[in-house]
């Protein structure tokens, strides 16, 4: 997800995003863990999405 599709995003779109991406990053870990993941870069894209919609999310939080 691009930062800039997250920044349109309020405070409870983001903490919906941040719940779907780590569901889908357990989704993969677990793949992974399975010998199921062809693409492991996967993980890494997913963490960082992951990170960036945190980021923004106290950013949005803090300016309360």
């Amino acid at each position: 997800m691009n930062t800039a599709e997250l920044r349109q995003k309020d405070v409870a779109g983001l903490e919906a995003e941040v719940k779907s991406l780590q569901k889908a990053h357990f989704g993969l870990r677990m793949q992974k863990a399975t010998q199921q993941l062809n693409n492991t870069s996967t993980l890494r894209s997913t963490r960082r999405d992951i990170a960036r919609a945190k980021t923004l999310l106290a950013q949005k939080q803090a300016a309360k």
